[in-house]
C-alpha cells in the first residue's frame, strides 16, 4: 500500500510543479485518487493490476453512496489524468480508462441575478459602509462582476497588478496562465480609493494582495464567499448567491448586449469555447420570455 501512495505523491508533485494546478485542485486530485487506491487496496488490488472492471466497481460504489453523476464524471476525470500520468512514468503499459466513459448529466442552466440589480446596489449609499471594511466588500463584488474573475483568481490579484493607466489588471488563471482584463473608469476609482483606505490603516502585518482582512493579512476563500453571500442576500432571494453566481451574471449580461462569445471566452480565461457556449442558453431563454411577450399570436 505505501508503494501505491508514493505513486500518488509522485502524481501530484507532477501537478503541482509541471502542470502549475491550483492548491484547490491538488487537494481535489488527491482526495478522488487516495479514496480509488484504498477501495482498490479493500478489494486486493492496485493500480499495476487493476482492469476497467476494478475502476468500474469503484464507480458503482460511488453511485450506491448516491453522489451526483457530475461528483462521478469529476473522479472519473481524475482517475483519467492519474492513468495518463502513470503510462507517462512506465508504472503501466494498458490504460484501464479507454474503457469507461462519462456519466451523461442533466444540462443546467447557470444561474444568474439581472445585472441591473448588482449595478444598482453598487450605485446604492446605504449598502456599503465608508470604512475601510465596507469599501472592501464592495471591491470584492465590483471586482467579481465588473471583470468575470474567479474567486481565486481574485485571492492572487496584488495592487501591482493593477495598470491604472492602461485600465487592465492582470490575472493568473487556472495553471497559471496569464491573462489581461479591462477594467472601467469607475471601477479603476473605487480600486484608487479602496487602495488608500487600506494604506490609511497602516497595517502592521503588510501584504502585497490587494484584498486584505482586516488585519492586513492576506483574504482567504471563505472571507470572500461569506462577503459575496451576505451581501448579495440584500438584493437577491435565490439560495445560490456565491461568487461565481457574478461570473455567470456578468457573462450572460455581455452576451446579451452584443458582446461577441470568443470576447466573453478570453474575457472570462476559459480553455475552450464550449465552456462559454453555456451562457448562450440564458440568451436563448431569455429570448423566448421576450418572444412570448411580444409576439401577437404567442
Amino acid at each position: 500500500m505505501q508503494i501505491v501512495f508514493m505513486f500518488l505523491d509522485r502524481f501530484l508533485s507532477f501537478l503541482k510543479y509541471e502542470k502549475n494546478y491550483s492548491v484547490h485542485s491538488i487537494t481535489a486530485y488527491k482526495q478522488n485518487i487516495s479514496e480509488y487506491l484504498t477501495f482498490l487496496n479493500e478489494q486486493e488490488f492496485d493500480v499495476q493490476t487493476a482492469t476497467h472492471h476494478q475502476v468500474r466497481a469503484y464507480l458503482a460504489s460511488l453511485m450506491e453512496r448516491k453522489l451526483q453523476a457530475r461528483s462521478i464524471n469529476r473522479c472519473i476525470s481524475s482517475l483519467k489524468t492519474f492513468y495518463k500520468f502513470l503510462l507517462r512514468e512506465g508504472i503501466l503499459h494498458d490504460n484501464p480508462m479507454l474503457l469507461v466513459k462519462m456519466l451523461k448529466t442533466p444540462k443546467n442552466l447557470p444561474e444568474v441575478i439581472q445585472a441591473e440589480s448588482i449595478v444598482q446596489m453598487l450605485e446604492a449609499d446605504n449598502i456599503f459602509e465608508d470604512g475601510f471594511e465596507g469599501q472592501r466588500d464592495r471591491i470584492i463584488i465590483e471586482l467579481l462582476f465588473g471583470t468575470g474573475i474567479r474567486r481565486a483568481e481574485l485571492l492572487h490579484v496584488s495592487e501591482n497588478d493593477i495598470d491604472f493607466l492602461q485600465r487592465t489588471i492582470r490575472i493568473f488563471g487556472k495553471g497559471s496562465k496569464e491573462r489581461l482584463v479591462p477594467i472601467t473608469n469607475t471601477l479603476a476609482k473605487s480600486l484608487n480609493n479602496y487602495i488608500q483606505l487600506k494604506k490609511d490603516r497602516q497595517f502592521e502585518n503588510i501584504s502585497d494582495k490587494l484584498i486584505v482582512t482586516n488585519t492586513g493579512a492576506d483574504a482567504y476563500e471563505t472571507l470572500i464567499y461569506r462577503t459575496v453571500t451576505d451581501r448579495l442576500a440584500l438584493i437577491s432571494s435565490k439560495q445560490k448567491r456565491s461568487p461565481h453566481i457574478l461570473r455567470h451574471s456578468i457573462a450572460t449580461a455581455l452576451l446579451n448586449n452584443g458582446a461577441q462569445l470568443n470576447d466573453i471566452k478570453e474575457l472570462l480565461g476559459h480553455a475552450s469555447l464550449a465552456s462559454t457556449q453555456i451562457y448562450t442558453h440564458n440568451s436563448v431563454e431569455r429570448l423566448k420570455s421576450i418572444y412570448k411577450q411580444a409576439h401577437p399570436k404567442a
